[in-house]
C-alpha cells in the first residue's frame, strides 16, 4: 500500500492543497470534540410510561418533552 506522501506526489498541486486543507480541517475537528463519556443517569426514568406507550411512541414523547 502506498504511503500518503507517495499518493500526494501523484496529485496536481491544486489537489495537494485541497488534501492538506482537508487534513487541517480533520485535525481542528478532532480538537473541538473532546471525548465525552456516555451518560446513563436517565436510565429507568420513563418506566412509569412503559405500559402507556410503545417504545417508538415513548421515544417520540421524550423528544417532545425535551423541547
Amino acid at each position: 500500500m502506498a504511503s500518503i506522501e507517495e499518493k500526494m506526489k501523484k496529485l496536481s498541486p491544486e489537489l495537494q492543497v485541497e488534501v492538506e486543507n482537508f487534513i487541517d480541517f480533520l485535525l481542528e475537528k478532532a480538537k473541538r470534540r473532546p471525548e465525552k463519556k456516555l451518560r446513563l443517569d436517565w436510565a429507568g426514568r420513563l418506566k412509569e410510561y412503559r405500559d402507556k406507550y410503545t417504545s417508538l411512541e415513548l421515544q417520540k414523547k421524550a423528544l417532545e418533552w425535551r423541547d
